[in-house]
């Protein structure tokens, strides 16, 4: 269905392995390098250094903002940057908040449950409403000072996509003019890491430049990675300065057997990309900046679900995890947030380890896809103004 009203992104802003500042992100985009690190026995991409230096100010910044999720803290830094890049900030814009995360509250779940595992010490009151899935929200829209519609969702790893379509909805009823969506994701925590151990997806590799290998297609091992990060994006309808319009969207559901509800073609992704291509009113796009988390099946199922869509006629393809990990609920904010920036430099950015391809004279519409357990994949198209 073609949206109803015109919707644009006018601002973002992100944290994670890359940054918090768009020209140092674009600069590490710019490098064949990755930012994943190994650390205590796993691989994983940690917040750069100046962006942890601004998450441990931030964390000091009120009284009660010590005891908060690292979940939270992200979505609060990238939150302040979206509202000042949009032009926002301190004009009593009234917007409303999306904000999803795959796990919520991970590090302080875990920490509490520690506590009462141990008994050592009385469990604290604030286990409880630290640990809900909504206070990722509440904190953040606070903060903020955002007074409009508040909610979390969570749909696993296409949460923060998820986030965008449901803000888009509210967009298009009328009710609001402003909508700020996105996803925050902190799952560098024992348990979480444990999880995708057990899964046997978790990069093994040893003594190399690249442990993920997201889109090698020819990889005989999983590599995924996780990492860290948060991004939020400012919506508005019948912008004058937009930085791209959203002009499509798609979404879909796998209905199969398997722990990961993944088909071989990924025909809920072929669903989602061929819906947002009929509402954005495009035959292809320019760029696909694909999901692929560097498992075997997974990335083989969004290149056949691509090559069916597209036939002969392939975009140019490209991912972001094999640089700065999984991030889970996140990580399709984060790849939007390639996506902004592919439009503005009108530059592709390769994967180095792959064979090159001839990229794109003109960059003018970017596909963005997210997939999570569950089945649920989703589909967002970019274009430039």
């Amino acid at each position: 269905m073609k949206q109803s009203k015109r919707i644009s992104i006018v601002g973002w802003g992100s944290a994670s392995a890359l940054g918090h500042h768009p020209e140092d992100i674009w600069q590490a985009y710019l490098q064949p390098t990755t930012a994943i690190r190994r650390r205590d026995d796993h691989w994983m991409a940690s917040l750069s250094p100046k962006t942890e230096a601004r998450i441990d100010a931030l964390s000091q910044q009120e009284k009660g903002y010590p005891r908060l999720d690292r979940s939270v803290l992200l979505a609060m830094l990238a939150g302040e940057q979206a509202l000042q890049r949009a032009g926002w900030a301190n004009k009593g814009i009234e917007s409303g908040l999306y904000l999803g995360s795959s796990r919520g509250a991970t590090g302080s779940w875990e920490a509490y449950f520690q506590q009462f595992q141990d008994q050592s010490e009385r469990l604290s009151p604030q286990s409880s409403p630290l640990t809900t899935a909504g206070n990722l929200a509440t904190h953040t829209a606070q903060h903020l000072g955002l007074h409009g519609f508040t909610s979390d969702n969570s749909i696993t790893c296409s949460t923060a996509l998820h986030a965008i379509a449901n803000a888009v909805v509210w967009l298009e009823s009328g009710r609001y003019h402003h909508f700020l969506a996105g996803g925050t994701e902190a799952p560098l925590t024992p348990f979480t890491l444990a999880q995708m151990d057990a899964l046997k997806i978790y990069s093994q590799l040893s003594n190399t430049p690249f442990p993920n290998r997201a889109l090698d297609l020819e990889k005989t091992d999983n590599t995924m990675v996780l990492g860290e990060g948060s991004a939020l994006f400012a919506l508005q309808t019948d912008a004058t300065q937009p930085l791209a319009h959203l002009s499509g969207l798609g979404y879909a559901r796998e209905n199969t057997s398997t722990l990961t509800a993944l088909s071989k073609n990924g025909l809920a992704l072929q669903k989602a990309m061929n819906q947002a291509l009929s509402e954005a009113e495009l035959n292809t796009v320019d760029v696909v900046i694909c999901h692929s988390p560097g498992t075997r099946l997974g990335d083989l199922s969004e290149w056949r679900a691509i090559r069916s869509v597209f036939g002969e006629n392939m975009p140019s393809l490209t991912s972001n995890k094999w640089k700065l990990g999984h991030t889970l609920g996140a990580s399709g904010g984060l790849s939007l947030e390639l996506a902004l920036l592919l439009l503005e430099h009108q530059t592709f950015v390769p994967i180095p380890y792959l064979t090159p391809t001839l990229p794109p004279k003109n960059i003018r519409s970017i596909m963005v896809n997210a997939l999570g357990f569950g089945g649920n994949a989703i589909s967002l198209i970019i274009t430039k103004p």
